[in-house]
């Protein structure tokens, strides 16, 4: 229900058990709710679900903090909230804002109100606040008669993130890396997640070469650029990505297209290397994947398979359902599947149940229902891996 509420319609709710609780459906529970919540970017690398179901109050708690601050600051976020750029300083473009924290925002913002009550800036939100009279002068500034509903947004053309783009970040936060990403194209522009991320899929980094902050008012540009030339080059010497064309500048201007690139390629050796761990080292390819999901379907008797992670059965996300309902049979209710000639709409009600029933099996999936429903082939492919991880660990 929190995850719910920060992040809508994360969960289908129709996966998860209410009545007659058991030990197992109580582990479906927790499991559901934890693969959600790092879908949403919230760090559970060292939180399982024993540790919730046992109650340890500072992983509960933690990760329920996690969880509020999601969706408190999901609203802090220039493109869902436009009145924001009255924040702008002089000098500054919609570029600069759009480059700080929730948190930078929120201060800024708390700043910019009681600047026009006249009183003191607070510099934190701990000992500039515990007197509560910055709040009390914010209360006053933002609504004095205590029901007004403020100015109208400003119109603004602004795009905010894609899927895709939303899907890598939490996928990064989930794995905790720092500084948070909360952009990001801004966030990697010194390079220093993305050399924590070839850490995370076993490429050795040499940090003796890494700038790190603070850097120096001068010539920072070029620590931040040198980084992400580091970066390119381990990518492409060490981790073997295929980066032609790609150059450490573009990740440091932030250009979209090299960096998505780069972040894919990451994602899928990330979750290869999942699958190579459970299997002993044994090399895993898309080819190995498809064969897994065909024999796995087959076994079960189901009448499902696919292709390859384009194949358009997939938006129907039956073949999903189908691999999950053979590697913990009995778990997906059929009653609740759309069948047939299906609408769009009945489509994304079979996706939506879909991910959440992996997830509730055990499986951190990051991939989202309108990625099943449009056949991305980048995200099925980790649908499918991540199950076959998943069913690998059948014994």
């Amino acid at each position: 229900k929190m995850v719910n509420l920060s992040v809508p319609d994360t969960i289908d709710e129709r996966t998860i058990n209410k009545k007659k609780l058991t030990p197992f459906t109580i582990q479906e529970n927790l499991n559901l709710a934890l693969n959600s919540a790092s879908a949403i970017g919230c760090h559970v690398v060292n939180i399982g679900a024993e540790d919730l179901k046992e109650g340890k109050p500072h992983l509960v708690l933690g990760l329920l903090w996690q969880v509020i601050k999601i969706g408190l600051f999901a609203d802090i976020e220039l493109s869902r909230n436009e009145a924001l750029i009255a924040l702008l300083r002089e000098g500054e473009d919609l570029e600069d804002l759009m480059k700080l924290s929730p948190e930078e925002l929120l201060l800024r913002w708390a700043n910019y109100h009681l600047e026009g009550a006249g009183c003191k800036k607070v510099n934190n939100f701990s000992t500039d606040v515990k007197d509560s009279k910055a709040y009390y002068h914010l209360l006053n500034q933002i609504a004095p008669k205590g029901d007004e509903e403020g100015q109208a947004p400003i119109p603004v053309d602004m795009s905010g993130e894609t899927r895709e783009e939303r899907t890598f970040r939490n996928w990064m936060n989930s794995l905790g890396v720092t500084p948070r990403v909360n952009h990001l194209y801004s966030d990697l522009q010194d390079a220093l997640v993305i050399l924590q991320l070839y850490e995370k899929i076993k490429v050795p980094v040499d940090w003796s070469r890494v700038n790190k902050p603070p850097y120096p008012k001068l010539g920072a540009n070029m620590k931040k650029l040198e980084n992400c030339n580091y970066a390119v080059e381990l990518g492409k010497s060490k981790a073997k990505f295929s980066l032609v064309g790609i150059a450490g500048q573009d990740l440091n201007e932030g250009k979209h297209m090299p960096t998505l690139a780069l972040m894919w390629q990451l994602m899928r050796r990330y979750t290869l290397n999942m699958l190579e761990d459970i299997g002993d080292g044994e090399k895993v390819n898309d080819e190995i994947i498809v064969n897994w999901v065909n024999k796995t379907l087959s076994d079960s008797q189901k009448s499902s398979s696919v292709a390859s992670f384009k194949d358009k059965e997939i938006s129907t996300s039956i073949p999903v359902l189908d691999l999950i309902d053979a590697i913990q049979p009995g778990s997906v209710r059929y009653d609740l599947v759309k069948t047939g000639d299906l609408t769009d709409e009945e489509k994304l009600q079979n996706a939506k149940y879909a991910i959440s029933m992996a997830r509730k099996i055990g499986t951190r999936v990051y991939a989202l229902p309108e990625d099943l429903v449009e056949v991305k082939p980048k995200m099925v492919m980790t649908v499918f891996a991540c199950l076959m991880g998943r069913g690998m660990k059948r014994v």
